[in-house]
């Protein structure tokens, strides 16, 4: 698995090495030593969700003591993913990241604890998946707004899919990091 550092500090790309021939492909999608090595993580439940084109999910972070890091990955379709740097004591706070991720690429983002995450989904029927470092806890649940003025995210779309509580996102300004 190759394991490339991104603009963001601790933000980290994955590929894996993807061996095809004509019965189709096989891959190791997680290798817990060698990511390990990468990054000091240990993961506890991971999720799955299946969106059509046009739906925006995001931008979520769960508040200390229940920060959640995670490993995200598409296995069918293609998504926009997105994440913003809610370090306070970071160079890059209040910084986005954004890279497609697909069934093609094959390639998977570590996103540590203190960053937002959200994305937009790309082709009908996507299949996106990730494991978390925290279990899910509701209250400790953060909504930023996708189209925060300040963040001045290009989704590329303007008009998408999103559900009652992303319409609900806190402003970046407005919110107080505890990170």
């Amino acid at each position: 698995m190759k394991i490339e550092k991104t603009p963001i500090k601790n933000l980290l790309i994955l590929t894996p090495s993807v061996f095809e021939d004509q019965r189709g492909y096989f891959l190791e999608s997680y290798n817990k030593k060698e990511l390990t090595e990468a990054m000091d993580v240990s993961f506890v439940q991971d999720n799955e969700s299946c969106s059509q084109k046009g739906v925006l999910r995001g931008l979520h972070f769960q508040s200390p003591p229940y920060a959640q890091g995670k490993l995200v990955r598409v296995i069918s379709g293609s998504v926009l993913d997105i994440v913003v740097d809610m370090r306070k004591k970071s160079s890059t706070y209040g910084h986005h990241f954004k890279i497609v991720l697909s069934d093609k690429n094959k390639q998977q983002l570590y996103i540590p604890s203190g960053f937002a995450h959200g994305f937009l989904v790309l082709e009908d029927n996507t299949i996106f998946s990730y494991k978390c470092t925290q279990y899910y806890h509701p209250a400790s649940e953060v909504t930023i707004a996708w189209d925060d003025r300040i963040l001045n995210i290009d989704w590329g779309i303007k008009d998408p899919i999103i559900s009652e509580k992303d319409k609900k996102g806190l402003s970046f300004i407005d919110y107080k990091s505890p990170f």
